[in-house]
C-alpha cells in the first residue's frame, strides 16, 4: 500500500533540563536534526515560555519537525513528519534524542496518506 509520508511521534524522557529550557539549544538541535536526516530547511519558529519550557517548529520541504518541552519533568514531546522517500524521519528523531541527552525514548511511526490505488488529484 502506497503512503505519502511517515510521521514519528516520540516521547523523550529523562532529558537534560538545562537543554530543554534553552530556546537556542533546542532550535539548534532541531535544525541540525533536519539537516542530518537530509531534509531541506525552509522556516524556523521557536518560543521560550515563562517560567520554563520551549516550543518550536522547523518547516522542511518534506514536512516538519516539532517539539514541546517540560524541563521540570525532563520530558519532550517530538514529532517528525516527512513526505517522500528521500528523508528518514528516524534519523532526525534519534539525533534529537541524543541532543537532549535523553535516557529513554518511546516512539511510534504512523504512515500518513495510505492509498491502495493510484491517487487522482482533483483541482477545485
Amino acid at each position: 500500500m502506497k503512503n505519502l509520508g511517515r510521521h514519528i511521534l516520540a516521547e523523550i524522557y529523562d532529558c537534560d533540563p538545562t537543554i530543554l529550557n534553552s530556546r537556542g539549544l533546542i532550535e539548534e538541535i532541531l535544525v541540525k536534526a533536519a539537516l542530518e536526516a537530509g531534509a531541506e530547511v525552509r522556516e524556523v519558529a521557536f518560543h521560550k515560555f515563562s517560567p520554563q519550557g520551549v516550543s518550536g517548529v522547523v518547516i522542511i520541504s518534506e514536512s516538519h519537525l516539532t517539539i514541546h518541552t517540560w524541563p521540570e519533568l525532563g520530558y519532550a514531546a517530538v514529532d517528525v513528519f516527512t513526505c517522500g522517500d528521500r528523508v528518514n524521519p528516524w534519523d532526525a528523531c534519534n539525533y534529537i534524542s541524543k541532543g537532549l541527552c535523553a535516557k529513554h525514548m518511546d516512539a511510534t511511526e504512523v504512515k500518513r496518506g495510505l492509498f491502495d490505488m493510484p491517487v487522482k488529484a482533483i483541482n477545485f
